[in-house]
């Protein structure tokens, strides 16, 4: 089990070497395969050498792209190959590569790669039941090992996404899968603050969870994350008094956006300041575990950075509160920022009369990337108060039609259903857009500033021997 802060960063990477007799070196193969935790290195990426005899079959029989097996003893290719088998076919071909690959001494064959170290001791028992081990080896200088991110447990895995979708983290830095899926919820609900809508996205993600609808099934790992959406949108939603709508069935806990707008833009950029700090925290962070203190210090996502952000912040506090000694702090902590940004820029310029005037163009755009990435958190107000309006409007328009007599009851429902699922359709894909924009542009563009290279493992899973295979094998033992 992985403990809390283990969780905070990607899973820990060993290079090992895979080692086994020639003889049993396919068994081992197989064992490693099967068991999809071992990234082995192919020494031009895509094979090696000429096309092997299941490699050449394959070919011939023109298949298109299928899943991969693998046998648990030698296979008659010929057989393969009259009945068709391209899934055994491939995985063999697979197999063919990565053992003319291997090393070879004496009677020893290696091959190295990258496993997760939790793995390592798991694996070395599979193999040692064919004489094969896992020897753990030193990392190599100036490579980095490849990225796995932790996906255990429901919840993270349907978080992993998020992060998968924006780029590789890098293997030093700090893993945000969780922090940043509390902040899209958040952004999110606050977009979409309307409890009734809430509900039914949470009713749409335990009816994912549940399986249904069928053609959906591909989906139902990420019912916790609609789930958590439907959940902020439905406390966004008590908070502003909106259940489909200005509805009054709900009482206003906060404020309707719609009666006092600039209290809501006040909070979404507080909201967007707290999220930007935490991002250049994360930024401190993995500039350090990068490059070391000096890194750190200088980078503009840094603490250089950050400082400017928070000499801005103080600044911005001394205007609004009419307090001089605020405004004046704040302005010299921007200035220090600046000066430890500017010397960071200046020495990765390499100097001279044009290191000066690049230095003064990149320091111009950190200062205005600051402020256009604060103000760019106002559109959390703005399309919550899209939401209000569209509910409004439809409320309206029910109310006058229902009080235009029987007859035109039917026609307020129908106006109250239509209107009601074409707001949740259009705010639904707004809001989940730009969410995703604020996290991607605001967010991450602070925390990352390198690209990781993703863990992939050599995967293929062993066919199941049928019963014929298995009498053979007893017949050829007792024989």
């Amino acid at each position: 089990m992985n403990s809390w802060a283990d969780s905070l960063t990607p899973a820990r990477m060993q290079r090992v070497a895979v080692v086994a007799p020639r003889d049993a070196l396919r068994d081992a193969l197989v064992r490693v395969a099967d068991s999809g935790r071992v990234e082995l290195d192919r020494p031009d990426g895509t094979g090696h050498g000429a096309p092997g005899p299941a490699a050449r079959r394959l070919q011939s029989l023109g298949a298109g792209p299928v899943r991969a097996l693998l046998s648990p003893v030698p296979p008659d290719l010929d057989a393969l190959q009259r009945e068709g088998r391209a899934d055994l076919l491939a995985g063999e071909a697979q197999l063919e590569a990565y053992r003319d690959a291997a090393v070879r001494h004496d009677r020893v064959a290696a091959l190295a790669g990258w496993c997760p170290a939790a793995d390592v001791a798991r694996l070395g028992g599979r193999l040692a039941d064919v004489g094969g081990a896992v020897v753990p080896l030193p990392a190599p200088r100036g490579v980095d090992p490849p990225t796995r991110l932790y996906d255990t447990g429901t919840v993270r895995r349907s978080l992993v996404p998020l992060v998968r979708t924006y780029g590789t983290v890098p293997y030093t830095d700090v893993d945000p899968t969780v922090p940043a899926g509390l902040a899209y919820v958040v952004m999110f609900g606050m977009m979409f603050g309307d409890a009734g809508h809430g509900a039914l996205l949470l009713l749409g993600a335990l009816l994912l969870r549940s399986g249904r609808p069928r053609r959906w099934t591909s989906l139902r790992p990420l019912w916790p994350f609609l789930a958590g959406a439907g959940v902020t949108s439905v406390l966004a939603g008590v908070a502003y008094g909106e259940f489909f709508g200005p509805t009054g069935v709900l009482p206003v806990l906060w404020l309707a956006p719609l009666d006092d707008p600039v209290r809501l833009l006040g909070g979404a950029v507080a909201l967007g300041a707290v999220l930007l700090a935490l991002a250049y925290a994360a930024g401190i962070v993995n500039r350090w575990r990068e490059g070391g203190p000096g890194r750190a210090l200088y980078a503009s996502s840094g603490i250089a950075g950050a400082t400017v952000f928070l000499g801005f912040a103080v600044l911005a506090g001394g205007i609004a509160l009419r307090t001089p000694a605020l405004a004046v702090s704040g302005s010299l902590l921007a200035l220090a920022g600046l000066g430890l940004a500017g010397t960071g820029l200046f020495t990765a310029s390499g100097g001279g009369a044009s290191g000066v005037l690049q230095t003064g163009v990149q320091l111009f755009d950190v200062v205005v990337r600051i402020g256009s990435n604060t103000v760019s958190f106002t559109r959390l107000a703005a399309f919550g108060l899209t939401h209000a309006a569209l509910g409004a409007i439809v409320w309206q328009g029910t109310t006058a039609l229902a009080g235009s007599g029987p007859a035109a009851v039917v026609g307020a429902v129908l106006l109250f259903a239509l209107g009601n699922a074409l707001a949740f359709a259009l705010e639904a894909l707004v809001a989940g857009v730009q969410a995703l924009r604020l996290e991607f542009y605001e967010l991450f563009s602070r925390v990352f500033d390198a690209e990781g290279r993703p863990f992939r493992p050599w995967h293929v899973p062993t066919q199941p021997e049928t019963a014929d295979a298995l009498t053979s094998r007893n017949t050829e033992v007792t024989t």
